[in-house]
């Protein structure tokens, strides 16, 4: 099996060599982009199975980076961010991140959070037969969500949120265990994020987002899938 290979985007050389060496070292396939523009053009040419993603890049910010990338692809992405500030990294999420480090961060951290995500988007969300609710389809074999025919694109995080809610009608679960079942660890503030990805899936999924009918909100607790769609 080829190995996997991450993009690393950075505009600090002495960081993007610390992370190549640490990837590298793990068995990845790297290759670095000092700016947004170069970072999508291999996006679109070479098909990264992983992108780290700085967001202070000159130029082409990596928000920007990450809204032109989540257009048309699902590649997973890290963001690296300086900011301690929650609501950046949020923004972050709800843009199509699949996760976040904040600097200064452990190298292995980055490594080791690379490998969980994309061992839960290599067909390691198990088997289902397809969902059909209402007039929403999850197809778990083909990777794909439909709803009325039409494919809705979804993250790899989205997907495997949507996958764990949609197979377990009605029970509810909160945002630790959401969190320990999509990323495989958690770490402080974590949490908060699953708020993001569901905004994202109501977004996509719902007809109002202000009036779920599918993924729900139980107060004080978490959320679930709802068994009683209406048509």
């Amino acid at each position: 099996m080829a190995p996997d290979f991450v993009l690393i985007v950075d505009d600090d050389a002495k960081l993007a060599k610390l992370l190549t060496t640490y990837f590298e070292k793990a068995g990845f396939l790297t290759e670095v982009a000092t700016d947004g523009l170069n970072a999508l053009q291999i996006v679109r040419q070479r098909k990264p199975d992983i992108i780290v993603l700085d967001l202070m890049l000159p130029g082409l910010d990596g928000w920007e980076v990450c809204r032109k990338i989540r257009r048309d692809n699902d590649t997973p992405i890290i963001m690296l961010t300086a900011r301690d500030d929650e609501s950046d990294r949020l923004v972050g999420l709800e843009i199509g991140a699949d996760d976040y480090v904040t600097k200064p961060f452990s190298p292995k951290e980055v490594v080791a959070r690379a490998r969980v995500i994309l061992r839960r988007t290599r067909k390691e969300v198990v088997q289902h037969e397809p969902v059909q609710i209402s007039n929403l389809t999850i197809d778990f074999e083909r990777y794909r969500v439909e709803r009325n025919g039409k494919t809705i694109e979804l993250t790899p995080t989205e997907f495997k949120i949507l996958g764990i809610l949609a197979t377990n009608v009605d029970k509810v679960f909160s945002r630790l265990q959401i969190v320990e079942q999509t990323q495989g660890y958690t770490f402080d503030g974590y949490e908060r994020t699953i708020d993001a990805h569901i905004k994202n899936l109501r977004r996509k999924l719902e007809e109002n987002p202000k009036e779920p009918q599918y993924i729900q909100t139980v107060y004080g607790i978490g959320y679930k899938f709802a068994g009683d769609v209406g048509d």
